[in-house]
């Protein structure tokens, strides 16, 4: 007998289709238009900014314009060093540029379109409902 604590796992079928069958002009068209961009690329700046602390980081960058290592180590609670890796992935995946003023090193944003990703992303995570 099962344990009361134990859930019951339920496979769902009403998510998927029950027969196989396409829309060849619809997949051909969709097909055509993929041909034209690298989701490789794609998937790597997703990867690169789907961590914790790359997140707050870029948060952080959105809500000001520049900040320093320094600065933003203590905004996520990070290591000098431990932020910096994280800059140094995201600079290498053109999501952030840096200028140095002597000793320092001040990151911004590479352009707006990661500030609108990031933005965009967050008003999604308040409105969605996780499906389980």
């Amino acid at each position: 007998m099962a344990s009361a604590n134990k859930k019951e796992q339920f496979q769902r079928t009403d998510d998927s289709c029950e027969i196989y069958c396409f829309d060849e002009e619809k997949v051909n068209k969709v097909q055509k238009k993929m041909e034209y961009f690298d989701f490789g690329k794609l998937a790597s700046l997703f990867k690169s900014m789907s961590d914790e602390n790359r997140s707050k980081i870029l948060y952080a960058l959105c809500q000001e314009d520049e900040l320093c290592v320094c600065d933003i180590a203590n905004i996520i609670g990070a290591s000098v060093a431990t932020t910096s890796h994280h800059l140094r992935t995201l600079y290498k995946q053109g999501i952030v540029k840096y200028r140095k003023e002597g000793k320092l090193a001040f990151y911004s944003l590479d352009d707006d379109h990661i500030k609108q990703l990031i933005m965009i992303a967050l008003a999604h995570e308040k409105e969605v409902k996780v499906r389980v």
